[in-house]
C-alpha cells in the first residue's frame, strides 16, 4: 500500500519578451497529487499552488514550444520542498483513513427524532 505521487501542471505563465528571449516561463501553476489504494478503496489528496521560476540562462534556454512535462516537473522538484509537500499529502490520506472529526446532521434537522 504505497502512496504514489505525481505533478499536474495546470498552467505556465510567460513573459512575452525578456531580453532576446520570447515566451519565458516565470510562474508554474501546479497540483501535487498523492494516491493510495488500500483494498477496494482509493484515497486521493492534493494541493494546488504556484511557484515563481527564476530568469533563465540564455545559453541554456529551451523555447516554450520545446518544453516537456518532464522538464517542468524537474523545475518543480528543484524549486519546491517536495518532501514537505508529500508529508502534508500523506497526513491528508491518513486523516481520510482514520478521521478525527465528522459532520453529523444537525440535531433539529428532518432526520432527527425531534
Amino acid at each position: 500500500m504505497a502512496i504514489n505521487y505525481n505533478w499536474v501542471i495546470s498552467q505556465l505563465e510567460c513573459k512575452i519578451q525578456e531580453g532576446d528571449l520570447q515566451e519565458v516561463v516565470y510562474t508554474i501553476h501546479y497540483r501535487r497529487q498523492a494516491t493510495e489504494v488500500d483494498g477496494d478503496k482509493t484515497y486521493l489528496a492534493e494541493t494546488y499552488s504556484t511557484v515563481s521560476v527564476p530568469a533563465p540562462d540564455p545559453s541554456d534556454f529551451t523555447p516554450y514550444e520545446d518544453l516537456t512535462k518532464a522538464q517542468v516537473e524537474g523545475w518543480l522538484d528543484e524549486l519546491l520542498p517536495v518532501s514537505d509537500i508529500d508529508a502534508s499529502l500523506d497526513a491528508q490520506i491518513e486523516l481520510q483513513k482514520n478521521p478525527t472529526t465528522n459532520t453529523p446532521a444537525l440535531p433539529w434537522s428532518e432526520n432527527s427524532n425531534q
